[in-house]
């Protein structure tokens, strides 16, 4: 557990007992880790509707083109009174949606095919806590800059970094069983790579992919 010594503490809820029953999993969840020590140095939500990059650019076109919407033209939104009227008109059975879930799905299984369920929800907690501690903060942060007042607005914002990372690890411990997921080049971690770059991925609807 040499790795993971150090994040121990982070579980109290955690039966001990449990530890030494997972200990010859921990160094598959190595990847999980760094991913997660990797949040605080990500810079979310930074350049909200601003004018976008080549980098983000290329990002995006690499997310949709895994996703499965390659012809989904790029539409910045400029305020976050257009995130919140994009989320509310939101359909969460979109295409888009449900290729994400699928997505998903698969990782979750191929994950369990070299993972217990116990070790994975120790993984998946500590991501969820990771990125969402450094995804409030960001939040929080940016919202004064923009006035974004509306708490609703920034646990969207937060919730929506959670479930990409939450996903993007999946991708990591998925790799674990299937050699054959290059994880760079996976949708979810393109998707994590745009709130990286400051962005926040909205939706993919029709022949739009919106960003704020």
């Amino acid at each position: 557990m040499d790795d993971f010594d150090d994040d121990e503490a982070e579980f109290d809820s955690v039966d001990p007992h449990v530890f030494g029953q997972l200990e010859r999993e921990i160094p598959l969840l190595v990847g999980v880790r760094r991913l997660a020590e990797g949040f605080e140095r990500m810079s979310f939500f930074a350049s909200l509707g601003e004018p976008p990059t080549d980098q983000v650019r290329r990002v995006a076109e690499a997310y949709v083109d895994r996703l499965g919407f390659p012809e989904a033209e790029l539409a910045i939104l400029p305020t976050p009174e257009d995130v919140a009227d994009a989320a509310e008109t939101l359909d969460w059975a979109s295409p888009a949606w449900e290729a994400e879930e699928l997505a998903r799905a698969d990782l979750t299984a191929k994950a369990l095919d070299v993972l217990s369920e116990d070790a994975m929800e120790i993984a998946l907690r500590m991501v969820t806590a990771k990125a969402g501690e450094a995804a409030k903060e960001s939040i929080e942060e940016e919202g004064a800059i923009w006035d974004i007042g509306d708490e609703a607005i920034q646990r969207l914002a937060v919730g929506a970094v959670v479930q990409t990372a939450t996903n993007a690890a999946l991708c990591v411990l998925a790799s674990e069983a299937d050699p054959e997921i290059d994880i760079a080049d996976h949708l979810f971690t393109h998707k994590l790579k745009l709130f990286e770059l400051g962005r926040w991925p909205v939706s993919v609807v029709g022949q739009s992919f919106s960003l704020f």
